[in-house]
């Protein structure tokens, strides 16, 4: 796949967005909810994640979310609470972390399936970008908590304890989709044609 000025700035956004949206307790501490002895900061990172694969397409996602998760690693503070480094990812929301370069990837390649957009196709990749968010996610922060963490906590404890959080992130991926049929009225089209001919 050849790169070109506008896909390299539209990752650059995505990669932004991410960091704005991972931070939002920064501002808001009471929007983190603790579980079992963690805190789980409430964010737009899955918004953007889903909304990166919509836009961009799976490859030029991956890149964008590659890139994210690999700035944070290397100690720029983009993960929540401004945090940075690989001990991000020992921690219990170390797999939603993960998640997201996976969450952007399938939401992009379900997206790229049909050449005109349509609610449909975009519903269909948030939701499915939003199941891979938190079963990767809650299971590894339930792996987490009981294992090298040692925090015992049960799987169902675990999961209920996300209730709030999917209620949030399934009525924000609806917005993404609905978001993404408007935005796909005003890209140009050699965007929307490029980013279907991605898989070829």
């Amino acid at each position: 796949m050849k790169l070109r000025t506008v896909d390299l700035t539209f990752g650059a956004v995505f990669v932004c967005l991410m960091a704005i949206g991972a931070n939002i307790t920064v501002w808001f501490p009471f929007l983190a909810i603790p579980i079992g002895g963690a805190s789980v900061p409430l964010s737009l990172q899955t918004f953007f994640a889903i909304l990166t694969g919509l836009m961009l397409g799976a490859k030029r996602a991956l890149m964008a979310l590659l890139t994210y998760v690999l700035i944070g690693i290397a100690g720029v503070p983009v993960f929540a609470n401004l945090q940075a480094g690989p001990v991000q990812l020992i921690k219990p929301t170390g797999g939603f972390i993960l998640s997201f370069i996976l969450v952007a990837v399938i939401a992009g390649w379900i997206a790229e399936q049909k050449k005109k957009p349509s609610l449909g196709i975009y519903m269909t990749g948030a939701i499915a970008g939003l199941t891979i968010n938190y079963m990767v996610g809650v299971n590894y922060m339930y792996l987490a908590m009981n294992s090298w963490l040692d925090l015992e906590i049960s799987y169902t404890v675990a999961w209920s304890g996300m209730i709030p959080f999917l209620i949030k992130d399934a009525g924000m991926a609806v917005l993404a989709a609905v978001f993404m049929v408007q935005i796909s009225k005003r890209l140009p089209t050699h965007w929307t044609q490029t980013r279907t001919k991605q898989l070829a």
